[in-house]
């Protein structure tokens, strides 16, 4: 497999980024979105900052973004993770290396904690947020009425030992 490289996110790869972003809404354990937003919904709800895709030659293969958890000053160092694998590379490194560099990106950009809202049954993803420091802070039971039964969420936090240490 050729070597894959982040690099930062833009508008033009938008079409690439929807169409991985489907493929995680048809697994059901990756959003309880039923269908992707227009780019303009995605692109307010995201910072600017901290947009990246992982690109195998020229193909995005993943993506990850950050998006505020609130509009409070206090809050202004913490963000919530979001990260996505095109679904013929997955079990191939791409979201440890993504998830990294999201940390890496977010740590320079000044955020202190970042938060993951993950569907209880996406073991993967809880494994891998574990394996770069993330810890399990909580679980809200039967959040949501998702797919004709209801389903709980495990709540995620990673302090940087860099920033606002």
């Amino acid at each position: 497999m050729s070597k894959i490289r982040i690099d930062s996110m833009k508008p033009e790869h938008w079409p690439e980024v929807e169409k991985i972003y489907l493929s995680g809404i048809a697994t059901g354990l990756a959003t309880f979105e039923s269908d992707s937003p227009s780019y303009k919904v995605w692109d307010d709800k995201f910072l600017k900052s901290c947009r990246l895709i992982a690109l195998k030659e020229n193909q995005v293969v993943g993506w990850a973004a950050l998006q505020p958890v609130s509009n409070r000053k206090v809050y202004a160092g913490v963000a919530e993770e979001t990260l996505y694998i095109h679904p013929d590379f997955h079990n191939m490194g791409v979201g440890s290396l993504l998830l990294q560099s999201i940390i890496n990106e977010s740590e320079e950009n000044g955020f202190w904690m970042l938060t993951a809202t993950i569907i209880e049954g996406n073991e993967i993803s809880i494994h891998l947020h574990q394996k770069l420091g993330f810890k399990v802070v909580g679980i809200r039971e039967r959040i949501a009425f998702h797919q004709g039964k209801w389903t709980s969420t495990i709540l995620m936090d990673r302090r940087s030992h860099v920033v606002g240490v």
